[in-house]
């Protein structure tokens, strides 16, 4: 009976260890699938960054593309309103009257007066009311500074001041001796041009001066009189209209192409005057001007690299492509009437 139940228990384990034998791996199977799977998954997982990173790349220039075209749309409307744009004299002869004309990090390249329709602003009977038009200037900034709002490539301002919509029966405004509707005062530091007296058109917008200062005088209760002066500072300051623009310096070697503008013309910022600020020297922000026509073309110049990474970003021959051009031709169609 004993022999019985040993061989039926030793049968029992013989039978045990052969299935434990079947159901598993052993150690150099599961070396072997996994360096299959590394053989496999290795290129698939590079190919898929590949994949993520050209689609990076390529949606940084199509973005960058879109904004440098939509930018230099806007700028072409806000010319077609012009009825007077600097050349490179005249914005340096009004430079000191625009603002931060001090600094070294922001530059005034394209300077126009325009006509600007307000509407709905002039009373006529009861709650009808009529549009006007008013004097503006507007200039376009390029900036380059270390505000980590923005990239670290630069970035285009627009600041506009505009003069007051004028009405006998309205309020007053600080440094102004008219009239004023109610909310529609001129900006502060505003201050029309003049084209009384002698000269050329260009002599007379090139002496355009701010408005500073005003004086208001006060009577005192025994009848003395004294002036207190005010000093005028501007409240309107520079709004960005859009950002990533080419950094790189003209002085770089190699330097990305430039615009070359008729004899006519200009080109800012090729100045003598202006060669001394590094802004001045990236020309990825310029305009060819026609003050006699009223005709600018502008130029511009985008900078897809610095949506990628944070240094490194001057052009190369080799990554022109990440630098998106654009240009457009604008002529005012405003009218100054002048004697």
């Amino acid at each position: 009976m004993m022999r019985v139940l040993k061989f039926l228990l030793s049968s029992q384990l013989k039978r045990s260890k052969r299935i434990e034998q079947s159901s598993g791996f052993t150690l150099i199977e599961l070396l072997v699938a996994m360096i299959i799977a590394f053989l496999v998954i290795t290129p698939l997982l590079g190919f898929m960054i590949s994949v993520m990173s050209t689609d990076r790349q390529e949606q940084a220039k199509a973005n960058t593309e879109q904004e440098i075209q939509a930018a230099l749309d806007y700028i072409a409307r806000d010319l077609q309103q012009a009825i007077y744009i600097y050349d490179a004299t005249g914005v340096d002869a009004i430079r000191a009257e625009l603002p931060s004309s001090s600094s070294t990090d922001r530059v005034p390249v394209l300077v126009f007066w325009k006509r600007e329709l307000i509407s709905n602003v002039i009373t006529i009977i009861g709650s009808e009311k009529d549009d006007t038009y008013v004097y503006s200037l507007v200039a376009y900034y390029l900036i380059k500074d270390s505000n980590a709002t923005w990239s670290n490539a630069a970035r285009i301002a627009r600041w506009q001041i505009r003069d007051g919509v004028a009405s006998a029966s309205g309020v007053s405004c600080d440094g102004y001796s008219g009239k004023y509707v109610s909310g529609y005062c001129p900006s502060s530091g505003y201050a029309p041009f003049n084209l009384d007296g002698i000269g050329t058109l260009t002599e007379k917008m090139n002496d355009w001066k701010r408005l500073g200062e005003y004086k208001t005088t006060t009577t005192g209760a025994d009848g003395t009189k004294s002036t207190d002066t005010t000093i005028v500072n501007y409240t309107t300051t520079p709004i960005v209209l859009v950002d990533y623009v080419d950094l790189t310096l003209s002085t770089n070697n190699p330097a990305p192409p430039v615009k070359t503008c008729p004899t006519s013309s200009f080109l800012p910022p090729d100045t003598a005057n202006f060669n001394t600020r590094n802004t001045f020297k990236m020309k990825s922000f310029s305009a060819c001007v026609d003050t006699a026509n009223t005709t600018a073309e502008v130029f511009l110049r985008g900078n897809a690299i610095a949506r990628l990474q944070t240094n490194n970003l001057d052009y190369t021959t080799n990554r022109n492509a990440y630098f998106p051009t654009a240009s457009i031709r604008v002529q005012g169609r405003g009218y100054l009437f002048t004697q």
